[in-house]
């Protein structure tokens, strides 16, 4: 009979079935991504991993090996990793059948596959294909680090089948799909607030769609990049290119609406007022029933739910200074999650409505109405915290530092909860803050 873990550590290299050989590959990866290609950054040898693993340090690893390891698993300390685990810790499920079962179906259909002399499957382009849509309609409830890492394996699964190939309709595919994670991997990058990761990532996924001349792939890569632009204080370049990817051809009506919106914030940055609320109108068309291939097809990340619309339009309302409709948007925001089955409910899009609400009321200087907005947003797990989150509720601390709020217990109070609720979240803790607090979400 198996034993329990002796350290945390080895209770998620369990979990995540990191072999020595995995963990190590995982643990130079993140080294590199931290610190750069450098013969000093931090390594470990399977006999050091089996005295981290087996509770046989005295002490803790140096800083930086620290700082790796913190990064693999987001919303543990050094400390945590090294002590035993706690038996009620929910972050650290018991074992999953279900992902032991896909796990085991996965590696019995590539073992069958490799059978195959010249080419690969059509029933191996059809498994990547459900995969990346699974990762896609699955993104809004994993961690940003968690699906980073998700749509990269699945990338380099999708490489390896592509140079096994001479098909030409399957390289074709292949391709689409090669986009697809590169647009996932964008959006992860961004939420972890590497933004100029996240701007490579997505030109990446703009070639994609260009070589394989699917323009719903590019109008994606284009709204992505529009909006890195804006969080990036180039309002002009993102309303650029979200007036080329407009000019595509083959675009749903879902595709529209997220393009509308992200150009009605462009403007809003810009502070063309008129143009913005013209555009937040346009995103509000029902449209003519158009569908993609990709917006709708394979939907999740690649959609846009009315619920996020309505989240958008609010804060690009409240860059127009217009507070009531800022309200009005985030309430409804809100009110369509809830309509909603739990496990379809976005927590981004529930902190970021929480926010953009909390900061309507605080511009008409109800604060006890913005703490009551916020309590959701306290809920939401460090890990989950992403970049447009964190930005919005920087916004807001920022307000409450102001002078008119100085002495008073309830805003000094809700200052320091936004305080705390931005320094665990993956943005400040892995990206660079300053590019944070440059601009306005």
């Amino acid at each position: 009979m198996r034993s329990e873990p002796r350290t945390l550590l080895a209770k998620l290299c369990d979990r995540d079935k990191l072999t020595y050989r995995r963990f190590d590959q995982r643990f130079t990866e993140t080294g590199v991504r931290l610190f750069g290609n450098s013969p000093t950054n931090p390594t470990c040898g399977e006999t050091q991993f089996r005295r981290w693993t087996g509770g046989k340090l005295t002490g803790l690893p140096g800083p930086e090996t620290c700082h790796v390891l913190e990064v693999m698993w987001p919303g543990y300390t050094a400390a945590q990793l090294f002590a035993a685990p706690s038996a009620d810790d929910p972050q650290v499920p018991a074992f999953d059948l279900e992902e032991r079962v896909q796990m085991t179906a996965r590696e019995a259909h590539d073992g069958a596959d490799a059978t195959a002399a010249a080419s690969i499957s059509d029933n191996t382009v059809d498994e990547l294909r459900d995969r990346v849509v699974s990762l896609a309609r699955r993104y809004h409830g994993l961690p940003a680090a968690h699906a980073y890492e998700a749509a990269d394996t699945l990338r380099r699964e999708i490489e390896r089948h592509r140079d096994r190939t001479q098909v030409p309709f399957q390289q074709q595919t292949l391709m689409i799909l090669n986009g697809q994670t590169a647009a996932l991997l964008a959006v992860a990058a961004f939420d972890l607030g590497y933004f100029p990761s996240a701007r490579t990532l997505a030109r990446t996924t703009a070639v994609y769609g260009e070589s394989t001349r699917f323009a719903p792939l590019q109008a994606y890569a284009d709204g992505t990049l529009a909006y890195i632009a804006y969080h990036s204080g180039e309002s002009n370049e993102a309303l650029s290119k979200a007036r080329r990817a407009l000019s595509y051809g083959g675009l749903g009506d879902v595709a529209q609406r997220r393009l509308h919106a992200i150009a009605a914030r462009a403007y809003a940055h810009l502070g063309d007022v008129a143009s913005a609320r013209r555009t937040i109108r346009l995103s509000q068309d029902r449209g003519q029933d158009a569908r993609d291939e990709l917006h709708d097809e394979v939907g999740g990340e690649f959609g846009f739910s009315e619920e996020r619309l309505a989240m958008s339009n609010s804060t690009t309302a409240l860059l127009m200074g217009d507070a009531e409709q800022a309200e009005t948007e985030a309430g409804r925001a809100i009110a369509l999650l809830g309509q909603r089955a739990q496990d379809e409910q976005s927590p981004h899009v529930l902190a970021g409505a929480a926010a953009d609400l909390a900061y309507a009321r605080l511009l008409s200087d109800d604060v006890e109405g913005a703490a009551e907005a916020l309590a959701p947003l306290w809920e939401v797990p460090a890990e989950q915290r992403k970049t447009g989150v964190v930005v919005r509720t920087a916004r807001i601390g920022r307000h409450l530092a102001r002078s008119h709020y100085h002495g008073s217990q309830l805003p000094s109070r809700l200052r320091e909860q936004v305080e705390e609720f931005t320094r665990v979240s993956p943005p400040y803790r892995l990206g660079p803050p300053a590019a944070l607090l440059a601009i306005g979400p």
